[in-house]
């Protein structure tokens, strides 16, 4: 071989092995680029099937304030119990004896549970703080493995059952169940918090490793028009209530009339939303909102006001009553049996005179009083901002016949809701004006600020304000020497109407025998009214079943408490003519040809001018009761001998 030849074929070889290493370079570099810039996303991707996204965790929920910001509803971090049961060392009978005490699963459960082939259960959710520091301490004496905490967001309610079918609850999923919860969903719940854990190649989580954590924004908060002082007002007058006439529900609403916003709105029976599982469902209704009744003479205002307005009726239209009125060949009678003689619009409410409101009803029709119930938003839902809120049941103008006509006019026959009512008489306490019942006040943004804010809202005007002002110092009346005198607070005007409704029987119809709805709802003080205020008990069954005697003074508890606590002063208001003559005096007693005297009717006299007549006559006075007289033992008419004993009844 020729030595020359031997060189150049070792040259040839070298820079054969230098391309070749810079060829392998070449695509080093270029598989690296692909790796490191194009192929990241598919790297990722792999990389994140070795992991698992284990949790998905609620923020927290926005908070629920009364309207001066103290909160109602609000969220605190809870700890929740999960284990692995992949990674135990002791066996589950073992670790179930161990925490079995301190969560709200059985001993089988837990035992069950950690069997399970899986990488993760919960054992427990939102744990009490005392118990989650237990089980904590048990972990660390006992070195358990396997199992750990993760925090979560629990729902808490600082006041108990305090407004709670207002506010409603929230399950462990941080769904609204019910209530305001419910219905602001998507405003109060905050946004998922991701958890991604690391796995080991064999799929199994390793919880101690978190590899990435992501917080969304907290939900918006609510301002309501709740005031909290307000609502334990209500609350605790109703919770007495309860307990001296033992009904099956009853209600409370406290409204501003200019505005229309609620400041209370109890029921009973109720419950505790923090541990609302321990609720039965009765207890979860907001009966203020949702329940149908009949009204009964609640209702006689509305009728009365509507016939003022249509001019079909005025105040020195005088109604001689005998006791009973015929109505579609039915006979109606006054709730005593008994006739007043002749009456004007005063006396027919103050007394509240079933045939009287009979008599202006049919004088008024059947198709202006229904054009006038409907302005005053009956037949329709108010709107405000809660589940459930029922529409009522009105007559047909154009099918009615007179009893139909005459029943309506004395509350009976139809069907509304104690928040409609309660708009209702805050429209005659507001110059006519029905304004819209809202409950929320405005919403706020995560950081604070206001979102929005609720409006007020008028629904239009009902009556003229002339009508309204007439129909306030009657209901006034009725307060201070009517059958409403036990709603009187000494010091200030108020005006308002008793009821007593007997129950409809909604499964086969009528009426259930013995069963009624006693309610109360008055406004003021007449001067400026700050308040209407319902109060509805359903089904008493200790005591009277009267709205004069036991929801009255219901309402006398609640608004003896609201003058002081808003600082209202006492007040003297200026008498307001509602009629030509309205005040009735007694006949002097005189003797007939047999020595014996006519007994007058004494229905709505006051106990001392009862008292005075009896004597001068010569009668022996018997009386039960004080306050004005509502009915007599012995007939109006009818004759009696010096020394006869006359038994008058009377309330306060």
């Amino acid at each position: 071989m020729d030595n020359k030849s031997r060189p150049q074929r070792f040259n040839n070889r070298g820079f054969g092995l230098l391309a070749v290493l810079i060829m392998m370079a070449g695509v080093l570099v270029l598989r690296l680029f692909f790796l490191q810039i194009v192929d990241t996303s598919d790297l990722e991707a792999k990389n994140l099937s070795q992991v698992q996204v284990d949790r998905k965790l609620q923020s927290p929920r926005g908070t629920i304030y009364d309207r001066h910001e103290s909160p109602l509803a609000m969220s605190v971090f809870t700890k929740s119990l999960y284990a692995d049961p992949q990674m135990l060392k002791k066996n589950p009978e073992d670790i179930a004896e161990l925490v079995a005490p301190y969560v709200s699963i059985s001993k089988e459960a837990i035992v069950e549970n950690l069997k399970e082939d899986t990488a993760f259960v919960w054992l427990d959710r939102m744990m009490e703080p005392d118990k989650s520091k237990a089980v904590e301490k048990i972990i660390e004496d006992e070195k358990l493995e396997g199992l750990n905490f993760v925090e979560e967001s629990k729902r808490y309610y600082p006041n108990g059952n305090l407004a709670a079918q207002v506010l409603g609850f929230v399950g462990t999923e941080d769904k609204g169940l019910d209530g305001l919860e419910m219905v602001l969903d998507d405003e109060l719940k905050g946004g998922l918090t991701k958890e991604v854990v690391a796995t080991d190649r064999k799929g199994n989580a390793i919880f101690g490793s978190v590899l990435a954590q992501y917080l969304p924004d907290k939900g918006k908060s609510v301002t309501l028009t709740i005031d909290a002082t307000v609502q334990f007002i209500a609350e605790r007058a109703l919770e007495q209530a309860m307990v001296d006439t033992k009904p099956a529900h009853a209600s409370v609403i406290v409204m501003d009339p200019k505005t229309g916003e609620i400041l209370a709105m109890a029921n009973r029976p109720t419950y505790d939303p923090n541990h609302y599982d321990k609720g039965k469902e009765q207890d979860f209704k907001n009966i203020a909102v949702t329940n149908l009744y009949e009204p009964g003479s609640t209702f006689k205002p509305i009728i009365a006001s509507a016939a003022l307005a249509s001019g079909k009726w005025t105040v020195d239209t005088v109604y001689n009553d005998t006791g009973s009125i015929m109505a579609s060949g039915h006979v109606m009678q006054n709730w005593n049996g008994e006739g007043y003689g002749k009456v004007r619009l005063l006396e027919i409410l103050k007394f509240s005179i079933n045939t009287g409101m009979a008599r202006l009803g049919l004088t008024t029709g059947p198709e202006i009083l229904s054009e006038y119930v409907h302005k005053y938003g009956f037949g329709q839902p108010t709107g405000i901002e809660l589940p459930g809120e029922g529409e009522g049941l009105l007559f047909n103008p154009e099918e009615m016949a007179d009893i139909d006509t005459a029943s309506m006019s004395i509350g009976q026959g139809i069907a509304v809701t104690p928040l409609q009512m309660v708009r209702a008489f805050g429209a005659i306490a507001n110059g006519g004006i029905l304004m819209k019942p809202h409950i929320v006040k405005a919403y706020n943004n995560p950081d604070g600020t206001v979102a929005s804010e609720t409006q007020t809202e008028s629904q239009g005007q009902a009556i003229p304000e002339n009508v309204a002002s007439t129909i306030v110092d009657i209901l006034e009346k009725e307060v201070s020497e009517g059958g409403g005198n036990k709603a009187m607070v000494e010091g200030y005007h108020f005006g308002g109407k008793t009821g007593t409704a007997q129950k409809l029987n909604t499964e086969y119809g009528g009426y259930l025998d013995g069963r009624y709805i006693a309610s109360f709802i008055g406004f003021g003080p007449v001067e400026d009214p700050k308040f209407v205020v319902l109060v509805a008990i359903d089904d008493p069954s200790n005591g009277s079943i009267y709205g004069s005697q036991i929801a009255a003074p219901v309402f006398k508890d609640i608004m003896s408490q609201l003058v002081r606590y808003y600082q209202i002063s006492p007040s003297v208001k200026e008498e307001v003519k509602v009629g030509a003559t309205t005040v009735q005096t007694l006949p002097n007693p005189s003797k007939n040809s047999d020595g014996s005297v006519t007994l007058p009717n004494f229905a709505g006299f006051p106990y001392g001018a009862v008292r005075d007549w009896l004597n001068e006559a010569g009668l022996y006075f018997k009386p039960d009761g004080t306050g004005n007289a509502i009915s007599q033992d012995e007939a109006p008419g009818s004759a009696a001998f010096p020394g006869d004993a006359i038994t008058v009844h009377f309330v306060r």
